[in-house]
């Protein structure tokens, strides 16, 4: 196992028990929490065995190991930035019902 395999599993064994300890503490919900833990779990796997990549990579059709996971990385990417992007969206709704009730109750004391 060469020093880049042993760096990339302590760092993705941390940020499991990070992905753990927001699940306990209930900032982030528990089927997040499972998505984000399968996804550590097969980093995981890729870096003790970087030939599942490209097993798996030919079974699906595609050349190369490297290309299935720059395909999987930016479907993630695309999930995550949409993700985002819609709570954003629900969060400038709430705060513009938030704002226009409290303004009609200003105006109703007064």
């Amino acid at each position: 196992m060469t020093t880049f395999q042993v760096l990339l599993l302590i760092v993705l064994a941390l940020f499991l028990l990070a992905v753990i300890g927001a699940c306990l503490r209930d900032r982030l919900t528990r089927r997040m929490g499972i998505v984000i833990g399968v996804i550590i779990v097969a980093a995981a796997i890729e870096a003790i065995w970087p030939e599942s990549a490209s097993f798996v990579a030919r079974a699906l059709g595609i050349g190369r190991g490297a290309d299935l996971l720059l395909y999987c990385t930016t479907v993630v990417m695309m999930v995550g930035f949409f993700v985002v992007y819609i709570r954003l969206r629900r969060l400038q709704r709430h705060v513009t019902l938030l704002v226009r009730e409290l303004a009609l109750r200003d105006v109703a004391e007064q």
